[in-house]
């Protein structure tokens, strides 16, 4: 039988992800705040550097999957479904670092990162919807309440998107990528906030409510990637985007955020059992 001292012990991943993050953060704060917001050869590696914490949630994810049996339960399947966005948003990085830091080009849009960036999105819609099922959240969406929030949630954020950078948008066809993927991005990340804010709160009764809170930092961290998505879309758009800046740290919360709330789902279900 665990005692309470041996529940509230970290595991070894978690350990590993608060060490990147706060090393990196440390790395970070000099580079932005001592050296000063600027584009440098540092601010390209810092850059290229802190993706790690995305290879690392997602790595870990993959391989803790099998002990909730993989693909045959839907905890496993979320969780796989989670690491697997993580390995694409770390794909994403490493194609953006190998342009700017190793060749030194501005990346494209859409390149070969977008593969990354965009179908990550499609494995957090997945994830979260097998998590959200695990917490109830299938058997709420009967009432008319479950559906009318499902529907309004993502209207309004996508609403709120159209304004900020669609408006008076230009439809130019002999680029049909460009065009889905414009508003691909914020459909998508749309839909998975609003099933994570779904999932929270039909989570407060799981296991006794002891779900709630590694649901909430999930929650909070597909929340802090949409912050990241948006802020990234807003700076290109105003081209006042910096490699190395606080958008990009913004990223490496994230990733952080993401892997840690996994190693905490997966550690309280564990200490539940």
């Amino acid at each position: 039988m665990e005692t309470e001292g041996n529940k509230k012990k970290l595991s070894v991943h978690e350990e590993v992800a608060i060490a990147l993050f706060v090393a990196l953060s440390i790395w970070w704060i000099i580079l932005f705040f001592v050296l000063g917001a600027r584009l440098t050869e540092q601010n390209l590696y810092w850059a290229a550097t802190y993706q790690l914490l995305a290879w690392w949630g997602g790595i870990y994810a993959l391989a803790s999957s099998r002990a909730w049996g993989g693909f045959r339960s839907t905890m496993g399947r979320g969780i796989i479904f989670f690491g697997l966005g993580l390995v694409l948003q770390g794909f994403g990085q490493t194609t953006f670092s190998i342009y700017t830091t190793i060749l030194h080009v501005n990346i494209p849009y859409p390149s070969i990162a977008d593969i990354g960036y965009f179908g990550s999105i499609f494995f957090y819609v997945v994830g979260i919807a097998s998590i959200a099922k695990v917490a109830g959240a299938s058997s709420r969406l009967r009432n008319v309440g479950g559906k009318i929030f499902v529907l309004l949630f993502p209207a309004a954020i996508l609403l709120f998107s159209y304004a900020m950078f669609l408006q008076g948008y230009q439809f130019d066809w002999s680029a049909p990528m460009t065009i889905f993927l414009d508003f691909g991005y914020p459909l998508g990340e749309a839909i998975y906030v609003s099933i994570a804010v779904l999932a929270l709160i039909f989570s407060r009764n799981m296991l006794g409510g002891i779900m709630r809170g590694p649901m909430l930092f999930l929650m909070m961290a597909l929340i802090v990637q949409y912050v990241a998505d948006f802020n990234f879309l807003y700076q290109a758009t105003n081209q006042t985007w910096v490699n190395g800046g606080y958008g990009d740290f913004l990223y490496l919360l994230s990733y952080f955020m993401m892997g840690f709330s996994l190693a905490r789902i997966e550690r309280t279900i564990r200490s539940h059992r």
